[in-house]
């Protein structure tokens, strides 16, 4: 049995909440949060996570869910209390925090893991199955899209871009994930966006990435929709796999034929409707049991937050950013 402590009761705390009692396995023994007005939060709550753990007799997991500045200071804690550790992403707001992070869990030696959610979505898995399959031959180019409305947070505190890190930190660092567990390692970015605009409750972004096998990989990301949705397209070779969440039949595969140079068939792929949550938290709590290595690693989630922040500095600079 997994006695796991959330930390922060807001929209991830709820949602890793849902996931883990969905789990014969995993109790939630308790959840540290200020505003003890939360509705959804069931047993043992708590004001701090020092009174966690005086007051509870076991804690195998400590699962944070606050705000992006606050990663590095209870990562310390629970390290401290030889807890390991799910953290929501991204891991930091700089990359040397998210040092600081990796090297203080190794030396206390606790398992990190990085929530970055989107490989345990179906039908991103089944997308990165069909290219690592060669069924639409070499990639060029892929092209991704992620928006929303502008979040709301305590304190609104994602209006607080120094806090946040805007949409390319806060949400297109999930596109820039899974691209990564891909095409393999950035080689430069180049982005545009509203940073420093002005705008109010609103931010956008357009970003070009460049692997080092040669695919091109144009991300867009916007807190300016009035409803969610997610989007990707990869072409290669022989054909396009494409994705809109807003369609009834999202995934679809489109080959190319001998008979038309533009034609294709389109063949609708129905993936399996699993909590991607779920999956995640799953397949984390299995790596603690089994002791594998887990799909995102702690490395992999600093790169991540590397390649946004350098997105974030070609925005600043007008240029584009290569990575080492």
């Amino acid at each position: 049995m997994f006695h796991v402590l959330i930390i922060g009761a807001g929209t991830m705390g709820k949602i890793h909440n849902q996931a883990f009692a969905l789990m014969k396995d995993v109790k939630v023994v308790g959840v540290v949060d200020s505003n003890h007005d939360n509705k959804w939060m069931d047993g043992q709550v708590f004001s701090s996570f020092e009174q966690a753990l005086e007051t509870m007799n076991q804690i195998d997991v400590v699962d944070i869910c606050v705000p992006t500045p606050f990663h590095l200071e209870y990562v310390k804690k629970a390290a401290d209390a030889k807890l390991n550790i799910i953290c929501e992403k991204p891991l930091a707001r700089s990359v040397e925090e998210g040092q600081a992070i990796i090297n203080y869990c190794k030396e206390k030696n606790v398992k990190l893991f990085v929530a970055h959610v989107l490989r345990f979505f179906p039908e991103y898995v089944q997308a990165k199955a069909l290219i690592d399959s060669g069924t639409i031959g070499k990639i060029g180019v892929a092209r991704t899209s992620r928006a929303g409305s502008f979040p709301q947070g305590l304190n609104d505190w994602y209006s607080d871009y120094q806090s946040s890190g805007g949409v390319i930190l806060d949400m297109v660092i999930h596109d820039i994930d899974f691209l990564r567990w891909c095409f393999g390692e950035v080689e430069r970015v180049y982005a545009k966006g509203t940073l420093g605009e002005g705008y109010e409750k609103l931010d956008y972004a357009l970003i070009t990435m460049r692997f080092k096998n040669g695919v091109i990989a144009h991300l867009e990301g916007s807190w300016a929709h009035s409803s969610f949705s997610m989007k990707f397209e990869f072409s290669g070779l022989t054909g396009v796999i494409a994705y809109d969440s807003a369609k009834d039949k999202p995934i679809e595969l489109h080959a190319h034929t001998n008979d038309a140079g533009l034609g294709g068939v389109a063949v609708p792929e129905s993936p399996l409707q699993t909590n991607p949550y779920y999956r995640e938290l799953r397949h984390f709590l299995d790596c603690l049991k089994k002791e594998i290595d887990p799909l995102v690693s702690a490395e992999d989630a600093l790169i991540a937050v590397k390649i946004a922040l350098s997105a974030i500095e070609s925005i600043r600079t007008s240029q584009p950013k290569w990575l080492d």
